[in-house]
């Protein structure tokens, strides 16, 4: 997604995969949200590796591993959420085959995320 300004003072969100050059389109209004919290996350990393290296009791490190995974799992909820409400909803007011294209990649990301 990339946000362009608008007439209104809004920002249109354009939305779309990777281009070619690696470079995404993500320029979303939670964007600094999540960087946020994925900085937070890599501290929480960062911490089990020393609690590794300390030989911290295992079910401490298993419970900050599930707290670690589930900050995860918080921020790949968010990024669906934002893609349907924008990216999806977007595609389907444009034409029902973007629509429909925009559907089944959302299905196939929500697929990673449940592992089916």
């Amino acid at each position: 997604m990339t946000a362009a300004a608008r007439g209104d003072g809004l920002q249109a969100i354009e939305c779309g995969p990777p281009r070619r050059n690696g470079a995404t389109r993500r320029t979303a209004p939670g964007k600094q949200d999540y960087l946020r919290r994925l900085r937070k996350i890599e501290g929480q990393v960062c911490g089990l590796q020393k609690m590794i290296e300390a030989d911290t009791w295992c079910p401490e490190v298993v419970t900050q591993v599930a707290s670690a995974t589930r900050a995860l799992q918080e921020v790949a909820a968010g990024l669906l959420s934002d893609h349907l409400r924008h990216c999806v909803m977007q595609a389907v007011h444009s034409s029902p085959a973007e629509g429909d294209q925009a559907l089944a990649e959302a299905t196939g990301a929500i697929r990673q995320v449940i592992r089916l």
